[in-house]
């Protein structure tokens, strides 16, 4: 048996879009799987849990049972508490109170490619960096569905690999 990790579950499109779940259904699927220490974090699909599972088999096994219950498809990444810490630790650009820092979340190497290579909006709009897996971005408040990130993370072909997380709401999960 593995050793006991802290784990974030980020679940894409939870409580937007139509998909709509309860905090505490969700924490109970969690739970029922067998995961220890189970939080919820805001209501847009943040779990904080304890597991001796790695992280790739938490992915499939979560993602088949949020489907089986909720009846969607549902896209989840696991990421060690640890990691999430370093990502926020290296966020490359300086808080702005006229802006959203963001970590975009990225399992296809070629989608944060795409990303990552994306034009940035003049003027200060928008700014990205390429990090370990994820891309950092920060956007103009007010700007983020029409910046050139925002219109590409959001396409359709990138649903199943990408997930945004707000870098406040990533510190509440440390």
């Amino acid at each position: 048996m593995n050793a006991m990790t802290r784990y974030v579950a980020l679940l894409r499109g939870i409580n937007v879009g139509g998909i709509r779940i309860r905090m505490a259904d969700l924490a109970e699927v969690f739970s029922a799987a067998g995961h220890r220490d189970v939080r919820t974090v805001l209501a847009s699909g943040n779990v904080l849990f304890d597991s001796d599972d790695d992280a790739t088999a938490l992915e499939a096994a979560l993602e088949a049972a949020l489907t089986d219950r909720f009846g969607y498809d549902a896209y989840t990444f696991v990421v060690e508490q640890s990691r999430v810490a370093d990502l926020v630790a290296a966020y490359p650009f300086d808080d702005r109170d006229d802006h959203h820092s963001y970590v975009v979340f990225v399992s296809d190497p070629g989608v944060l490619d795409a990303l990552a290579g994306a034009e940035s909006l003049g003027d200060g709009v928008e700014r990205v960096q390429r990090g370990d897996g994820v891309l950092y971005w920060q956007v103009e408040k007010g700007r983020t569905l029409d910046s050139n990130v925002g219109k590409r993370s959001g396409d359709g072909r990138y649903k199943s690999v990408t997930t945004a997380r707000n870098l406040k709401t990533l510190r509440k999960l440390l």
